[in-house]
């Protein structure tokens, strides 16, 4: 079956939709793949060369650029912003503003069954182990381990949990 857009969805056409996923309306998709059953809330922007697994739950407010890669049942909280740039300039040496070619996309990898609080900020070049949970608000600077729960600005551990979530 093929997803057909709505009136208030912003979806280009090289956008890959699994079956049966939901697309809220006021979205800004281009160039990204969402997996089957995944839901994407409104106003979400999902750039290009970004991924979002089977049965995710990417809720409003959100933005995930290039360079992320979300894998399977990942819980993405309200406002989460994903950074894929370490030293970001808006234009460069020489006064011109920056073009694609002007810089390097930095990596981000969310591995599966990760929750990701409302309002955390993940920083680039980190990977986000399998059930890890991450406290609404947290700025990840860091890799965070399989099942740990980290909070806070930067980001710590607090605690593991347990592979069913205890």
């Amino acid at each position: 079956m093929t997803f057909v857009p709505g009136p208030l969805q912003k979806i280009s056409a090289d956008v890959v939709i699994g079956e049966g996923a939901v697309i809220c309306d006021f979205v800004n998709l281009y160039g990204c793949t969402i997996g089957s059953e995944s839901k994407v809330g409104p106003f979400v922007e999902i750039q290009k060369n970004a991924v979002i697994g089977k049965r995710c739950k990417i809720s409003s407010h959100t933005f995930i650029c290039d360079g992320v890669t979300i894998e399977d049942e990942v819980f993405v909280g309200h406002g989460v912003i994903f950074i894929n740039d370490r030293l970001p300039r808006a234009t460069t040496s020489d006064g011109m503003l920056q073009t694609e070619a002007d810089w390097t996309v930095r990596r981000t990898l969310v591995r599966k069954r990760a929750s990701i609080g409302s309002g955390a900020v993940i920083m680039c070049d980190v990977t986000i182990g399998e059930g890890a949970i991450i406290g609404a608000g947290a700025v990840v600077i860091e890799d965070v381990p399989d099942r740990a729960v980290v909070v806070g600005n930067p980001s710590r551990l607090v605690r593991t949990v347990s592979a069913d979530g205890d």
